[in-house]
């Protein structure tokens, strides 16, 4: 290619005007890479936070309702003696649960109920026949009752020689432990997604005044005030985490409804059986949806502090 048409194109190239900046243009440009991915980090952090919580409510009310099921049941253990009869001994336990005040239903299991309560241990089509099999009674408290435990006690073993009362006080105080444990792991692990996701936020917000950095030094030294430039990035970036924290919110609470759904079907199972057991019916209720909504909620007002904070301390920096 000849020199002259180089240089001439060359010069025609530099001639051409670059493209104007608009007065309607914004402060942080809102369609970029960079904020497509920030939304979606917003929506996976407020997604797994969701899910986190949703999961410490389930198991929260699921254990309330095993620790009021459990404490309205107590357990009498009739053991053989000798010279004893074990079928008069536990008609006289009966009786005497069945007069005492708070009691709303006492069922004896039969020799052959109690044999079965063992057939998951040792195995079923076993001869119990000459095993001291001991007979157990459920007694059910009526709701809103309570009964006299020592006086009870007392009266029993004085009928029933070698009859064991069982409240059941230390399920009780297990199922508390293990709901509080857990309790207490989802909030850790809720407080670490929302770390994570301060620190993305915060990233991303200097990642976006890196690129509008002599913009934001232009504007701080003609004397626009700091809270009018701080302002722009917080309305951006509140805007980003209203978007990230609705998609995270709304696919938690379509997980959930999945699980609702599916829950029926895993019911036949053993496995099901433990899964509901754990968690009921996958059914948030109210306080569930709240939770996800004030989650999703703080993300987006929490992705704006912090990128306005970020910018005022960047602006008192050029003073």
């Amino acid at each position: 290619m000849p020199q002259t048409h180089r240089s001439r194109r060359t010069t025609k190239m530099q001639a051409q005007p670059s493209a104007p900046l608009r007065r309607d243009m914004p402060l942080v440009p809102s369609d970029t890479i960079a904020s497509r991915a920030l939304v979606t980090v917003i929506a996976i952090m407020t997604f797994l936070a969701s899910l986190t919580a949703g999961g410490a409510i389930l198991v929260s009310e699921v254990s309330h309702e095993w620790r009021q099921n459990v404490a309205r049941e107590m357990t009498i253990q009739v053991k053989p003696a000798p010279g004893r009869n074990l079928d008069q001994d536990a008609g006289k336990a009966e009786a005497l649960a069945r007069v005492t005040a708070g009691v709303a239903e006492v069922k004896t299991f039969s020799k052959a109920e109690s044999e079965r309560l063992l057939e998951p241990w040792l195995g079923a089509g076993l001869d119990l026949g000459e095993l001291p099999v001991p007979r157990m009674i459920i007694v059910r408290i009526a709701p809103a009752s309570t009964i006299d435990l020592p006086a009870f006690r007392t009266r029993l073993s004085q009928a029933v020689p070698g009859a064991v009362l069982d409240d059941h006080r230390l399920w009780v105080e297990r199922l508390a432990t293990m709901a509080r444990t857990m309790v207490a792991v989802a909030a850790l692990i809720l407080l670490l997604v929302l770390i994570a996701m301060a620190l993305a936020v915060a990233f991303a917000t200097r990642g976006a005044m890196a690129g509008s950095r002599e913009v934001i030094n232009v504007l701080h030294f003609v004397g626009a005030a700091d809270r009018y430039i701080a302002a722009q990035f917080q309305r951006h970036f509140l805007w980003l985490g209203l978007k990230g924290g609705l998609i995270g919110g709304c696919g938690a609470v379509a997980a959930f409804i999945l699980a609702g759904a599916l829950s029926a079907w895993w019911v036949a199972s053993p496995g099901g059986e433990q899964i509901e057991a754990l968690f009921g019916t996958f059914s948030l209720g109210r306080k569930g949806y709240a939770a996800i909504v004030v989650i999703a909620g703080f993300v987006a007002v929490l992705t704006g502090v912090m990128s306005r904070s970020i910018v005022f301390r960047h602006l008192q920096a050029l003073d």
